[in-house]
Formats: C-alpha cells, structure tokens, sequence
C-alpha cells in the first residue's frame, strides 16, 4: 500500500513538472497559422449575372392598314428568310396589281401592231423606192428621145408626171414609216408608265405580306389573327406583329460592379452558365464593354438620372457565345465568368496572409501594428505598409513574425501573385484572423498544428 502511494504522488509530480515545463515554455508566444510562399497558376477571374440575348432582333411592324387574316407561325417557332410570316387583308391591292397586269397586256398586244404597221410602212417605202427608181429611168429615157425628136411632147410630159407623182408616193411612204415609229415608240412609253405604276402596286400589296427577314426565331406576337393593325411608330401599340431574333450569334448580357469593370476588356475569355441548362458550360469571348455606369436598384444609367445618388453601380458587358445551343432562349439568366488575367507558375502566397502594418500604432501600449489588409485600407497621409509577416529563428532558434513589405499583381481565387518581398518557399503567417490582426512585428510564434487541422477538417466538409 506505501508503494502505491508513493507511485502515485511521483506520477502527480511529474505530470505537475511536465505541465509547468509546458506553460512555462509556451508563455510569450502566440499561436499561429502559417503557409508557405510558393510558385503556381494565377488566374483572376470576375463574375456578372445577367441573361441570354441574341445579338441581332427586331420588332416586324406593319406597313399598312387592315385586318390580319392570317398567321402563319408562331411563338417559339424557328423561320426561314423570306418567310411569310402574316398576311393583312389586301383585297384593294391585288385587285390594283391584277387590273394593271391586264393593261400592261392589252399594251403589249398594242406595240405589237404598231411594230406590225412599221413593217408595212417599211414595205410600202421599198416599194415606193422600186417605182420611182422605174420612173426615173423612163424619165431619164424620155428627156434623150425628145432632145433628139423622136418623143412626142405629150408623151414627154406623161413620163415627167409619172416621175413626179412617184417621188411624191415616196415621200408619203416615208412619212407613214415615221409616224408607225412614232406610235410605237409612244405605245413602249405608255407600257414602261404602266410598268412603274405595276412596281407601285406590287409594293403596295407587298406591303400586306410580311416576310422574315432573316433566319430566327418567333419570340413575341403580341397580336391575333382577325385584329386589325395600323402603320404607326415602331413598338406603338397595333403596329408590331411579332418580334425576331436571330439566334445564330448569341450574347449573355451581363452586369459586372464598377469596382472590377476597369480589369475588363474586349476579347477576354468567358464561361458562361445558364441555370435552365445545368452543368453545361457554354465558351465565350468578351465583344462589348459599357462605357456607362448603370444604377444597380433602376438599371438606368447615371448620364440620365435626375437625382444624384451615392448607391451601388454596375456596367453593362457583352460576351458572344462561340458555339451556341439551340437550347438557349432569349431571356434566359445567366453567370458570366470572365478570366481578366492569367499567369504561370508566378510567385504567390494565400490572400489571407496579406496585412497592412502601420508602425506608428506598433508603437501605442496595448495595440497591435497590423490590421487585415482586406478589413482596413490605409487611408491617405497614413503609414501603413503593405505585407506579411515572414516566420524565421532568431539567434536563440526562438521562432518570430517579422513583417516584410511586399508588393503584389493579379488575384487568384485564394492566392495573390507576389512581385516583390519574398522569395519560394518562406514561411508566413496565415491566421487567425484575430491573432494576424493583432500580432506585432518581431513577435514570439509557436505554430499551432490543432487550428490548421480545425482548418483543414472545415474547408474539407465545406
């Protein structure tokens, strides 16, 4: 029995000696998170919800008065260019087309007797010319035979008159081939008015058929067959009849928060998801870049409203799809994620580790130097130093915080790119929160393996 009481009270008092080694090892120190410094992939990636739209659309209006008698598509339906698409009653217009089609007939059948009568005038001038070149050799004849005596004066003037009265049948020949050509050069001018008057009508009675003027799809109709539509100001109610979209080129038509437009530019690659299509990442490429911010509770833009404000602002930016779905519907919300930046193997370190250290507050009884760099800004005039707190030996092997300045590029997801400060392979503190917030340049450390295993176990059931 003394044995076992002796056994326990050296079991008390080396339990008692191994705890005050270990507080008294442990006091001055603090407990820390570290990680370290090391080379990887950055990519900087800035998100915007928005929704699907195509990148060309419009409103088919109507272009002339009347009842709709018929509509051959509808919603949702996919058209071919020159579709007919809806017809207005026309009956006014055809009657016109067809009335001026049967005049251009009858003036057709009109120059063609007319080109007939030239080519009998033509005959008639042949044969005038035949007759008087007759005559003229008669004449020619007659003049010999009386200069010699030998005609009789009576004769003579027979054949005189003959010649005359034949250069006068020529003449008149002439002049009714003129005429025939004058009217049937009048009769081709009466066809081409008819002609334009016909182009007139036609337009007219196209103007009751409305076709689609591109390859698309039928996303509106506002409209029913039998209701009567006017000509008026586009989107005015009564003169559209449907809307078009062309969803051969489609856009996600997001809004992007000022603070990250700046890093935005045209041609930066995108995936796009859409939340009525899971799991589907859809490629794209950045087109358009708003230069005008939009107020986030109105979405209108801040050049036209009339009350100044101080809430938050988005900008617009377009990013065209590179392969599109026949899936995808104008209206459709999606999330647009646009790589801004993207470097290899660069120098990084957690953001977490990041801190801004004023010396000036290191210097105040009770307060720390550093404040969470993602908390606090430095403010203008003030100290603060960007950096981290680097953990190395002292000269008694004790382990201290020391800050070191750095400078820093793109953003990762959890890691920033470092310029300039440190080297691969430091060893920096990374947490708590409340303890890096805290924490004082040149501080005893101690690593503390159970809040990286409490880390761990949480990001790994998150």
């Amino acid at each position: 029995m003394k044995k076992i009481l002796i056994t326990s009270l050296v079991v008390l008092v080396a339990a008692g000696l191994v705890t005050f080694m270990y507080f008294h090892s442990a006091a001055g120190y603090t407990k820390v998170l570290t990680g370290k410094v090391v080379k990887q992939d950055l990519t900087t990636i800035i998100s915007g919800t928005g929704q699907i739209k195509p990148k060309t659309y419009m409103n088919v209006g109507a272009t002339s008065f009347g009842r709709i008698t018929h509509f051959y598509v509808k919603e949702g339906d996919h058209v071919q260019k020159g579709q007919t698409l809806a017809t207005i009653e026309n009956v006014q217009q055809e009657s016109s087309v067809n009335g001026q089609e049967a005049a251009i007939a009858a003036a057709k059948t009109d120059i063609a007797s007319y080109i007939a009568a030239e080519k009998t005038a033509e005959a008639n001038v042949e044969h005038a010319k035949a007759d008087l070149e007759q005559k003229k050799l008669d004449w020619d004849r007659a003049q010999g035979l009386y200069k010699d005596g030998i005609m009789a004066k009576q004769d003579f003037d027979a054949k005189k008159a003959a010649y005359d009265t034949d250069v006068a049948s020529l003449d008149q020949a002439i002049a009714g081939l003129n005429q025939a050509k004058a009217q049937t050069d009048s009769a081709r001018g009466h066809l081409q008015t008819q002609v334009a008057n016909l182009r007139a009508d036609q337009d007219l009675l196209s103007k009751t058929i409305a076709t689609a003027p591109f390859d698309g799809i039928v996303t509106n109709e506002p409209i029913r067959e039998g209701e009567t539509v006017v000509e008026g100001i586009q989107n005015a109610e009564g003169s559209t009849l449907m809307t078009l979209a062309d969803m051969s080129v489609i856009t996600a038509e997001v809004k992007v928060d000022e603070t990250d437009i700046v890093n935005v530019q045209v041609g930066q690659p995108a995936d796009v998801t859409v939340d009525a299509i899971p799991n589907k990442v859809f490629k794209g490429h950045v087109t358009l870049v708003g230069d005008q911010a939009l107020l986030r509770s109105t979405g209108v833009a801040t050049s036209q409203s009339t009350t100044g404000t101080e809430e938050a602002k988005d900008f617009k930016v377009v990013v065209t799809l590179d392969s599109p779905s026949n899936e995808l519907r104008p209206g459709l919300s999606a999330t647009a994620k646009i790589t801004t930046a993207h470097k290899s193997n660069v120098l990084s370190l957690p953001i977490q580790a990041l801190t801004m250290y004023n010396p000036d507050m290191d210097k105040q009884k009770g307060q720390g130097g550093v404040q969470a760099a993602t908390i606090t800004p430095s403010t203008p005039g003030s100290k603060d130093e960007q950096g981290v707190f680097v953990v190395n030996k002292d000269a008694q092997g004790k382990l201290r915080a020391r800050f070191v300045p750095v400078s820093t590029g793109i953003t990762g997801a959890t890691n920033i790119e470092v310029l300039s400060g440190l080297k691969d392979g430091d060893e920096i503190v990374t947490g708590p929160y409340k303890t890096l917030r805290a924490l004082k340049n040149g501080a005893l450390v101690k690593r503390d393996t159970s809040l990286a295993l409490t880390t761990t176990t949480s990001n790994t059931g998150s």
